[in-house]
């Protein structure tokens, strides 16, 4: 049996974006190696907040070789990811994949680097829906010699204060004891537990301490929308003259999420790569005035607080930090798969003698 040595599990993180994935397999104390993207905009995140190597490249031209070398021969080796499946995700429409052809082409590369690297541990972490889809049980044939376990689980019952349901699968060359998931967390995090402490600012304002706590801007006409909102609440709550027309429209009942806020002592609604806007779900402030934050988005991903996402003196782009946060894994959530990996290996005594 293989030895982990005092270097434990190494691991490669494909797909890694700003780090989530990576920050939470660090913090569960896996030696997270280097990270894979294609997304320039992701290098200086990754490496200012994590000891991992940032690679600029498209996992689909990637070889087993340029993987292998972030691995030690005596270490256990671990080969994570969320490979993002277009059908599902924004991942195409962020200009990370204008090229591709084939819809599930990157979890097919993921399935492929899997069978040519052969590390001792895989995690993968993707969509519900990814489940339903023939591509899943291909991923899964890739996987022929390893114990696997997957479940799709809700985020919010391991600590992300976030509802965010997610397919997470863990595989293992060592066997399947302890290689689940835990069925749950002991405490539900909120949005005020989370956010609550951060100073105030209005629409269109940004932090004198922390250029990402900036909040976008609000029109004339959605801030008194904001300002007839109740945490909870959806726009049937505003007078009918801020309710738009196809709002009032029969059709406009299929939509009751847009144009809410949150509430403080539950979890936040989904954080996506449009979070930043108070028109694009239930994404307002539980109770100023404004749209969350970049860094508040961030926080409900479980970022730290002092995460550091734009170089010193570089602008903050909405889009560019929605998209970037949007994607990412919880950290919470990848602390919780390494933490379960962790355990499997010290469990199962590898590396005692």
């Amino acid at each position: 049996m293989k030895s982990a040595g005092a270097q434990g599990i190494q691991a490669v993180d494909l797909f890694c974006g700003v780090g989530g994935l990576t920050h939470g397999l660090v913090k569960a104390g896996i030696g997270v190696r280097a990270g894979f993207d294609l997304d320039p905009a992701c290098l200086y995140p990754y490496e200012a907040n994590n000891p991992g190597k940032f690679v600029e490249a498209d996992v689909g031209a990637t070889d087993a070789d340029k993987i292998t070398r972030f691995f030690s021969d005596s270490a256990v080796s671990l080969l994570a990811g969320c490979a993002p499946c277009q059908p599902f995700s924004t991942y195409s429409q962020s200009g990370r994949s204008t090229k591709r052809v084939n819809d599930w082409q990157l979890l097919r590369h993921f399935g492929r680097l899997v069978n040519e690297v052969q590390p001792d541990l895989v995690t993968m972490e993707n969509v519900p829906q990814l489940a339903q889809h023939s591509v899943f049980s291909e991923f899964l044939q890739n996987l022929a010699g390893y114990s696997v376990s997957w479940s799709v689980v809700d985020a919010a019952r391991h600590g992300v204060p976030q509802s965010r349901k997610r397919l997470v699968l863990l595989a293992s060359k060592f066997g399947p004891e302890y290689l689940a998931l835990p069925s749950t967390s002991k405490k539900i995090a909120t949005v005020r537990g989370t956010i609550g402490k951060l100073p105030a600012i209005a629409a269109g304002e940004a932090s004198d301490g922390d250029n990402l706590h900036v909040a976008s801007g609000l029109s004339p006409l959605n801030l008194k929308r904001i300002r007839s909102s109740i945490a909870g609440g959806t726009w049937r709550d505003w007078p009918q003259d801020l309710q738009a027309d196809c709002h009032r429209r029969e059709t406009g009942a299929t939509y009751p999420s847009v144009y809410g806020r949150m509430e403080w002592d539950k979890v936040s609604p989904t954080i996506t790569t449009q979070c930043f806007g108070y028109g694009n779900g239930r994404f307002g402030h539980p109770e100023q005035d404004r749209a969350i934050s970049l860094r508040e988005a961030a926080m409900l991903q479980t970022f730290p607080r002092r995460y550091k996402f734009v170089p010193p003196g570089d602008p903050v782009k909405f889009n560019v930090l929605g998209r970037l946060i949007g994607n990412a894994v919880p950290v919470r959530l990848g602390q919780v798969v390494g933490q379960t990996l962790v355990r499997h290996v010290q469990e199962l005594g590898i590396g005692s003698s």
